[in-house]
């Protein structure tokens, strides 16, 4: 089993603390480009990008169109808008109708990662309300990616966790309070 190129996280309810807890483990040489995708409101202007930066020195930043991904750097996914993978490691942004009610949807970039990054992608699942993720973990899993879940039980909103637990034959479960420790693994990457 060998690192991964890319680590997509996919939350909604509940996992905006997991995710600051995760983040000070991330450096600026850290070696696995992390994706963020948050269920957010677009109604309202964020601070989320100032939020997360307060948390990590590794470079936080909002995905633009046709950005490279590259490694060192911690990338979210800008409110109302699908985040997709290109074959030539670039994002693209997609205005197009919403994904279990999300847009960004959790399922949508984790086909398109899936498809692009096959066994070299890993992806976490965390808290949430609704079912978002868990088709795409089980497209994730198809391909040959390792499939990450937050353990129900330490989740603020189960839904989603339990959901992807029931559905996908999961690589890791993970309680919160050791996200932080499993991410630092990454670099050293595969696990003892």
């Amino acid at each position: 089993m060998r690192r991964p190129k890319l680590m997509i996280i996919g939350g909604s309810a509940g996992s905006l603390q997991v995710i600051l807890g995760i983040l000070p483990v991330i450096h600026p040489e850290f070696p696995v480009p992390i994706l963020i995708i948050l269920h957010r409101n677009s109604v309202f202007e964020s601070n989320l990008e100032e939020l997360l930066a307060s948390r990590t020195q590794a470079l936080i930043k909002e995905v633009e169109e046709k950005e490279p991904i590259l490694p060192g750097a911690i990338y979210i996914a800008p409110a109302d808008y699908h985040v997709l993978i290109e074959a030539d490691h670039t994002f693209s942004l997609d205005y197009s109708e919403r994904v279990n009610f999300s847009r960004p949807s959790i399922d949508v970039t984790f086909r398109c990662a899936g498809d692009v990054y096959g066994a070299d992608l890993i992806c976490l699942l965390l808290s949430g309300g609704n079912a978002d993720g868990v088709e795409g973990l089980q497209y994730v899993k198809g391909r040959g990616g390792i499939v990450v879940v937050q353990d129900p039980a330490t989740a603020e909103v189960s839904y989603m966790p339990q959901h992807a637990v029931n559905q996908v034959a999961v690589d890791f479960l993970v309680p919160a309070e050791d996200l932080p420790a499993f991410l630092k693994g990454l670099a050293t990457w595969p696990p003892a």
